[in-house]
């Protein structure tokens, strides 16, 4: 679908979405021109959280006997990894905090703790898939290959293992990444020697995620390894699960546009945040699964905005909210629990052929 065939486009004019655009840049710079010393400290501040809470889980696994005591580190632990994978490692990538100038907390420097090499997934992410977000053949991120989305993917007959292949996908989320990032390059005509090397890099993060969590903790916990080599498998699949809820909310729910290649043709800036707008959803959630989630139950303003500060989306998200109240756009969020039903019921509805659905 082009963006000027979405039904909730057609009551704008030229001006109008030249106006969108402008009232959106100054809520843009307004957001740039205050930043300072609180959310530089507030970055800090989760950064030490994570860590101490990471080591206090890690303790807990290992120094307790009690089955509890392995429940109450493992849920810690699982917390931690996913503050560190989605408010850390993918708003640090996405280059909200290089206005501090700190070297450990830089787009360019900062490595997460996951599987996938975090170079690979910031061009396949910040680049294919933010600025060409939902535009069918362009955003890698559209079903992930595995998913179809909309009706405008060919159906295949893979699809029929869609609820295998969804369980999967969500179970070993980092892993799909990890693959994903490899699975650009390729599509961007990236020479053969520039796939090796990036597919060398990607096996050598692997060996070291790998090595360390189910080596080296495990190693460190001596007679209680297993203890430690289960809670780090079993929190790494609670992770994955909970990046996967993140990001299929933000971009499958009923309402969530895609788009054909032609609406990238003399695409002007306000119609590049039309699309942000409706090809992206939102979904509420209480403040630790906002801060765990990364703010991405702000899904919309981040797609607006990839590159402000996480912890400025809910302040941004009442302005882009009323934005849409004046020009009658439609705002696409609810709760989490029905935003996941209606993601699930998208993929397993369209897992079937066409001719066989009403």
């Amino acid at each position: 679908m082009a963006i000027a065939d979405v039904p909730s486009y057609l009551h704008l004019s030229s001006a109008d979405v030249e106006e969108i655009a402008y009232e959106l840049d100054v809520i843009r710079q307004d957001i740039e021109d205050s930043l300072g010393a609180k959310d530089a400290a507030y970055i800090r501040r989760v950064i030490h959280v994570q860590r101490a809470l990471d080591v206090a889980a890690r303790l807990v696994i290992a120094g307790t006997r009690s089955k509890k005591g392995w429940l109450l580190g493992t849920a810690a632990l699982a917390y931690a990894k996913s503050l560190e994978n989605m408010e850390l490692g993918h708003n640090i990538s996405h280059g909200q905090w290089d206005w501090m100038n700190d070297p450990e907390i830089h787009s360019n420097t900062w490595e997460w703790d996951m599987v996938g090499y975090s170079a690979q997934w910031r061009h396949s992410h910040n680049y294919r898939h933010h600025v060409y977000n939902n535009v069918l053949g362009m955003d890698d991120d559209i079903g992930y290959r595995w998913l179809r989305v909309t009706t405008d993917q060919p159906w295949r007959r893979a699809h029929l293992l869609t609820p295998l292949r969804n369980l999967v996908l969500a179970a070993t989320f980092e892993w799909g990444i990890a693959v994903h990032g490899i699975r650009a390059e390729q599509n961007n005509d990236a020479t053969p020697g520039a796939v090796a090397e990036q597919k060398r890099k990607l096996r050598n993060k692997i060996a070291r995620q790998m090595g360390k969590d189910y080596l080296f903790f495990p190693a460190l916990s001596l007679r209680r390894w297993r203890r430690t080599l289960a809670a780090n498998f079993t929190a790494n699949i609670v992770r994955n699960l909970w990046v996967y809820v993140n990001i299929i909310c933000g971009h499958i729910p009923g309402g969530a546009e895609t788009f054909d290649p032609a609406v990238v043709e003399d695409e002007t800036r306000g119609e590049w945040y039309l699309r942000q707008m409706l090809g992206t959803a939102n979904f509420e959630v209480n403040r630790l699964g906002e801060i765990s989630g990364g703010h991405l139950c702000y899904q919309i303003e981040h797609h607006l905005f990839p590159d402000l500060p996480s912890n400025r989306l809910p302040e941004v998200s009442v302005r882009v909210r009323q934005l849409c109240e004046k020009y009658d756009l439609p705002y696409n969020t609810g709760p989490l629990a029905l935003q996941l039903f209606r993601t699930q019921r998208i993929v397993h509805e369209l897992a079937v052929p066409d001719r066989f659905r009403g």
